[in-house]
């Protein structure tokens, strides 16, 4: 807004100068003569507008026809205005006329012109830095129609860091470490690219920007770079399908990509982000907790066994739709700070009543660990299990906790 407010003062001052310029040498003499006979007789008028008064009309018409052209206004309609505008002016110098007082239109003809030749020009040029800044940021890191919407306008996005409010997606292989201890390089680089390339395809696909896809991971951001009050939602809703897409693979495709099963962080909140256009190629800028969390979230996996974490923040705006459980406290970055992580487990509507009320005994379990009270919290853990053919890495990491907590209660009874 304050850059298209300069530039519409600029044009507009300049093309004032310039009319003021051509009227005071006599250049467009003939040209004023010929509009002014058009609708006026200047042999019969008995008053003149004076120079200042035109001057001043000249200002305005230059100013306003710049905002018009430079404003969002549709194309059709500005121009439809610039055109009633056009031919006011050639009215208001015959209804002048009738009361035998002469008003000169060129100046004010020529000002429009000026401007609306300025305008249209400094568009075009914009438009193509424009659509140079466009690509250069975000080709191959947003859907095609997103990417469509951002060339032509209909998603606004300015070079200037602002603040946006996100949810950040970090997806990684689970035993990534492991896989590139234990396996051939060829083929950990192999199933490495091909993760790489499906997830990011999928976040992008479900309407993520696509901020790093490397061997530290892929981080797709949703709600940028056009805002998504359903952001946090979508994050959460693609988590669980990619998840849900891992374990429904054939066996033999288990075999062979069982160490590139996915892992996933999902951190909401405030980001900062903006385009640095000081290299010969544009670079977007983007920084903000959420995408340390998202990281962080998705290697604490590695710890408790879990496919998926999320922080509280994001746990409260999707926990009418998504069924998930406590896992544990962690630190966040600060270290001073403690946050409470979640696992994501499926979404509400594909969750059956004995799935609701497995992760309710979970969560039960969870909370008698924390108050010590641990053979109520071991009972609550052994109903959370499912069938035997599920694992459940993070119900397993409970139990370990367990166990030698309960052998000191049987050892030492209480007096």
């Amino acid at each position: 807004m304050k850059r298209s407010l300069i530039t519409t003062l600029i044009i507009g001052v300049a093309g004032t100068l310039i009319v003021v310029a051509l009227h005071a040498t006599k250049v467009i003499a003939g040209f004023e003569t010929v509009a002014a006979q058009l609708v006026t007789d200047y042999a019969g008028t008995t008053r003149i507008v004076g120079e200042k008064w035109q001057y001043v009309l000249v200002l305005l018409i230059a100013l306003g026809v710049a905002w018009l052209s430079l404003s969002n206004v549709p194309r059709w309609r500005a121009w439809l205005l610039i055109g009633l505008l056009l031919v006011e002016l050639f009215g208001l110098a015959w209804v002048c006329s009738l009361y035998r007082v002469f008003f000169q239109p060129a100046p004010s003809v020529l000002a429009l012109v000026f401007a609306v030749l300025a305008a249209e020009g400094w568009s075009a040029f914009s438009r193509r830095n424009r659509s140079h800044l466009i690509r250069a940021l975000f080709a191959d890191r947003v859907s095609t129609e997103q990417f469509r919407r951002l060339i032509d306008g209909r998603t606004s996005f300015g070079a200037e860091p602002k603040t946006y409010d996100v949810s950040v997606v970090v997806c990684d292989i689970g035993n990534k470490l492991t896989f590139a201890e234990g396996g051939e390089p060829v083929a950990f680089t192999e199933a490495t690219a091909k993760f790489i390339r499906e997830t990011a395809a999928r976040l992008v696909q479900e309407g993520a920007y696509l901020q790093a896809a490397d061997g530290e991971g892929v981080v797709g951001v949703f709600g940028f770079p056009a805002p998504d009050p359903e952001h946090v939602q979508k994050a959460a809703r693609v988590v669980l399908d990619l998840i849900k897409s891992s374990r429904e693979r054939d066996e033999d495709e288990e075999k062979l990509a069982s160490k590139g099963d996915i892992r996933a962080g999902i951190s909401s909140g405030a980001i900062i982000a903006g385009a640095l256009q000081e290299n010969r190629r544009p670079l977007l800028l983007a920084s903000g907790e959420p995408i340390d969390l998202a990281r962080r979230f998705c290697a604490l996996n590695r710890f408790y066994g879990s496919r998926a974490l999320m922080d509280t923040a994001t746990f409260d705006r999707v926990s009418e739709e998504v069924v998930a459980r406590p896992i544990d406290f962690v630190s966040g970055l600060n270290s001073h700070d403690r946050l409470e992580v979640y696992e994501p487990l499926w979404l509400a509507a594909e969750a059956g009543p004995e799935r609701v009320a497995q992760r309710d005994s979970f969560w039960s379990g969870v909370v008698l660990y924390r108050e010590k009270r641990w053979a109520e919290a071991y009972t609550e853990f052994q109903k959370a299990r499912g069938s035997e053919t599920e694992d459940d890495p993070p119900l397993e990491f409970y139990l370990r906790r367990l166990e030698p907590l309960l052998l000191q209660l049987t050892e030492w009874p209480p007096e």
